[in-house]
């Protein structure tokens, strides 16, 4: 080792060398901890989170003729299905869906669209979707619970 220095006892002869006291400058160590440090004290205050800001309405039930409601249904495998009103759910792929938002908002301006998820689909499919329905303009959306009766009209579609 650099530095160290071996003594020989005299009375012993040839025994195991002894070491005298070594000093390790700690200096270095001590500045590259604090760099390190406000390194990373400053690299996590540059991130922020990423947000949706989600505006609720009032708690009084709004009443929407069905010829205005556009309903999204997401089952567990992340399956989109879609209708309008009472029509029959017919399924979308994730990249037709602003394409066919924007069709149907170009029909009937006064659509107002309800995501339904089901319990066991991803979060980040109903976060994707949400982001879709902002890039296509849609701003009158809700999200709603997803009940047995949704499961049973999507159920044959699968």
């Amino acid at each position: 080792m650099a530095g160290e220095v071996l003594v020989r006892h005299p009375e012993r002869g040839k025994g195991k060398p002894h070491r005298l006291g070594v000093r390790i400058d700690m200096t270095p160590l001590v500045d590259v901890a604090f760099l390190l440090l406000t390194f990373f004290m400053l690299a996590s205050t540059m991130l922020r989170p990423q947000a949706m800001e989600i505006n609720l309405p009032d708690k009084k039930p709004v009443e929407i003729p069905q010829e205005n409601l556009l309903i999204l249904r997401v089952n567990e495998n992340g399956a989109i299905f879609w209708n309008i009103g009472f029509d029959r759910p017919q399924k979308v792929g994730f990249g037709d869906l602003r394409e066919l938002l924007r069709k149907e908002y170009e029909k009937n301006p006064l659509i107002t669209t309800v995501v339904k998820a089901a319990r066991d689909a991803r979060f980040t499919m109903l976060v994707d979707i949400i982001d879709e329905l902002n890039l296509a303009d849609v701003t009158q959306f809700s999200l709603g619970p997803f009940s047995d009766e949704d499961r049973q009209k999507i159920g044959s579609d699968l």
